[in-house]
């Protein structure tokens, strides 16, 4: 027989401290009845909130839902997760999930049991590791006949064309290169780009850094702030444009099917 499993029929189960950081909720759990082996969960992280380091011994997928979510495989960069993606965890591989620090996020895990087992459980994410930067890009699969440059970047669409070598210089050197540099966290590489375009009153390039800010973890309030503290230094016209450009952001910032952010994406 089919078994359907009523929305709100199972208790919210807080997941455990040892394996988690920070306000985390399951629900919704299920065990496929043998011969099948699959089995899940829909689990909500709070801002900040993610797993431990972890692996699958068959893997696991998660389905994003809401939200804006992070999730890094060992020794790779942090990539960010929106709602419809879709991450698949190889067997084996030691990695992490969870949700950014300004938003929460809920996916669907998925995994399959061997002998049992689903999951080892290992050391906690530390607040350096998950403060790390994301990966230079947005974490798109490529179609199975496109290579990784047959798609233009946001550089290549907006100057590829007239001056390609510009293009190449700030994919390459500038987002390749100086963002995912180790000596600044992409946050604060987020707060002094906002910090200059607000002094030379460069709306349109201070419109997706904002929006950039946000997804590196720059709350609203600190870019609020970082305006008004500049209007002593840049001027009070600079400034005002600056809050207008931000509020139009801020506005669209919660629109969980907004563009992504990234820096290959930037003007």
């Amino acid at each position: 027989m089919i078994t359907i499993t009523s929305a709100g029929s199972q208790p919210s189960v807080k997941a455990p401290d040892d394996h988690f950081t920070g306000s985390v909720r399951v629900d919704q759990r299920f065990q496929a009845s043998a011969p099948g082996r699959a089995s899940g969960a829909r689990v909500t992280f709070e801002p900040g909130a993610r797993t431990a380091w972890h692996s699958h011994p068959l893997g696991q997928t998660l389905i994003v839902t809401s939200g804006v979510g992070r999730v890094q495989r060992w020794g790779d960069p942090i990539d960010e997760i929106r709602p419809g993606d879709i991450a698949s965890i190889p067997a084996g591989q030691k990695h992490w999930h969870g949700a950014s620090p300004t938003e929460g996020m809920s996916h669907i895990a998925i995994g399959e049991r061997l002998d049992g087992k689903s999951v080892d459980w290992m050391e906690k994410v530390t607040d350096e590791q998950y403060g790390a930067p994301l990966r230079p890009g947005p974490a798109v699969a490529e179609a199975p006949d496109e290579a990784p440059g047959d798609r233009p970047t946001r550089a290549q669409q907006l100057m590829g064309d007239l001056a390609p070598k510009l293009a190449q210089l700030t994919d390459d050197v500038l987002y390749g290169d100086v963002w995912a540099r180790p000596e600044l966290s992409r946050r604060d590489r987020s707060l002094v780009t906002i910090s200059a375009l607000t002094a030379m009153n460069r709306p349109d390039q201070l419109r997706s850094h904002v929006r950039l800010a946000l997804a590196n973890g720059v709350t609203k309030e600190e870019i609020a702030e970082t305006i008004t503290h500049l209007a002593f230094y840049a001027g009070w016209p600079s400034a005002v444009t600056a809050v207008t450009v931000t509020r139009e952001v801020f506005a669209t910032s919660s629109n969980p099917g907004g563009q992504r952010s990234a820096p290959r994406e930037q003007e």
